[in-house]
């Protein structure tokens, strides 16, 4: 197994992403398109979500594919960012057709970044539609990670979030990729270090080469979360997707929505806490053509997890200073 070329979601074919920020917000939305309808599911482990369109992923629902997912930051106010990435397909002819009329399947989750240091007085109408459509008409297979999108005002317990990304080519050919903004309860590092916890999975020196601590220093047990911090509460959740060219059922789906949550676990301490809505949304391109066996499905999942865990500490490792920050940056250190 290897990272695809890109190192990022857009490895797996058939998959587009955008960004769209406001600085002065420190928030923004994250969209990831199917260029084709495409096979999804979605698990969700936090105790804290904020969701749209989740249930007809369901495999006992009649929709059975997609069109987009959307990733926001804003709380609730950014389920908003669906109907601009609606919008935005609406006006290319996309959606699931009900006689003469197309509707835009656009299941979204959403991170609480309101309390970060930005300005959050938007008047009547929060931003995030017109910032979901903006972020839809820039996808494309290259985009920036770290300070971008949906993490654009992501925090963790201990240095600034942000927006990450990985791939992994399996041996078989098949490729999987995570997409992920890390706003975590909990730490993406080892106690007072700035080694990852998901270091031993890293591809690359993808996330800065500093493997493990050379011992596993007495603070690593000491459980870091943003509780007591001047906003602590639900100011929290990871959200991510989880993308495959294999052939999938919406019940296969969710399994690798199910696996990629061990991702979570190893690469955030703690994570699924009841106050994060951590979430992970899993899509099925089927761009290969290959449906997987058993014996085949076993180390997809596998990969999934170990690639999720690789796109959140890269989240953490990519972000970037900015004026008004409540923590440093992990490069900052």
């Amino acid at each position: 197994m290897k990272p695809g070329s890109r190192n990022l979601i857009t490895d797996v074919a058939g998959i587009a992403v955008g960004n769209a920020a406001d600085e002065r917000l420190k928030s923004g939305v994250t969209v990831v398109v199917c260029e084709k309808p495409a096979v999804a599911a979605v698990q969700v482990l936090g105790g804290a979500p904020g969701t749209r369109e989740t249930d007809l992923l369901e495999a006992h629902n009649i929709v059975q594919t997609i069109d987009a997912l959307c990733l926001s930051g804003g709380s609730a106010f950014g389920l908003d960012a669906a109907s601009g990435v609606q919008a935005a397909l609406r006006e290319q002819g996309r959606g699931f057709a009900v006689g003469p009329f197309r509707i835009p399947i656009v299941p979204a989750a959403i991170l609480f970044d309101l309390a970060n240091g930005g300005d959050k007085d938007w008047g009547r109408y929060p931003p995030y539609r017109e910032l979901g459509y903006a972020a839809t008409q820039a996808a494309g297979h290259d985009f920036a990670t770290g300070t971008a999108g949906a993490g654009t005002g992501a925090t963790t317990a201990t240095f600034k979030g942000g927006l990450g990304s990985a791939s992994t080519v399996l041996d078989n050919g098949i490729t999987v990729g995570a997409l992920v903004a890390v706003n975590a309860l909990g730490s993406a590092t080892i106690g007072s270090t700035r080694h990852f916890w998901a270091a031993p999975l890293e591809e690359q020196d993808e996330f800065g080469g500093l493997g493990l601590p050379p011992a596993i220093p007495a603070d690593a047990r000491h459980i870091r979360t943003k509780l007591g911090a001047p906003a602590d509460g639900p100011t929290n959740t990871t959200i991510a997707v989880i993308a495959t060219d294999a052939i999938l059922t919406k019940a296969e789906a969710k399994r690798l929505a199910v696996s990629a949550h061990d991702g979570f676990a190893r690469a955030l301490w703690p994570a699924h806490t009841p106050l994060d809505g951590d979430l992970v949304f899993a899509v099925a391109t089927g761009a290969t053509g290959r449906a997987v066996m058993l014996e085949e499905f076993v180390p997809l999942c596998a990969a999934a997890a170990a690639t999720m865990a690789r796109a959140i500490a890269r989240g953490v490792h990519d972000a970037e200073p900015k004026a008004g920050d409540p923590l440093p940056t992990w490069r900052e250190n």
